[in-house]
């Protein structure tokens, strides 16, 4: 396996609320042509559910291309037909439609990186709900701290002050 799973999580992308990856990358990944990865996926499609896998949109497109450089330039250096992104299931649902060693190797490299990416978010959701419970609790600390503070810089109440010396009607 020539990817590292660092470099498979850079071709995991964010879209439409869920954690993906293109059918060229895959492609790439699994050293097939595009054309041979999509016509595979077609010809299996009751497989692949809107969960598992879904074309992009021409905007969607258009944005990735932007972000990450894809367009070559040149006649016939790109496809004129819109990517697919492909769901963790979906990406574990090719390794049944491309029956290769190579697209076993790397699916269970991608299914690593899966793993890692929900360890990690999993991790920063632990220490996110964390922080917020430290703030609270030293919130009701210094909260206290403040009162206290507060109370000594009040003016005390004054009392009747007596006068000095003694008064004629108090007994010895």
């Amino acid at each position: 396996m020539n990817a590292t799973v660092s470099q498979i999580e850079s071709k995991m992308y964010l879209i439409r609320g869920q954690r993906v990856m293109l059918s060229q990358h895959l492609a790439e990944l699994y050293e097939v042509e595009p054309k041979v990865l999509n016509q595979a996926v077609k010809r299996n499609l009751e497989r692949f559910p809107e969960d598992f896998m879904f074309q992009l949109t021409e905007e969607e497109d258009a944005l990735l291309r932007s972000q990450i450089v894809t367009l070559k330039t040149g006649r016939g250096q790109h496809s004129k037909y819109l990517p697919y992104a492909f769901t963790e299931q979906g990406v574990a649902m090719l390794s049944s439609v491309l029956n290769s060693e190579r697209a076993i190797q790397v699916n269970i490299e991608i299914m690593r990186a899966f793993v890692r990416l929900r360890q990690m978010l999993s991790t920063n959701a632990e220490l996110s709900r964390k922080l917020t419970a430290l703030e609270k609790k030293y919130d009701i600390r210094f909260k206290a701290v403040f009162e206290a503070i507060h109370d000594l810089m009040a003016p005390a109440e004054s009392k009747k002050k007596r006068p000095i010396g003694f008064a004629p009607w108090e007994k010895k």
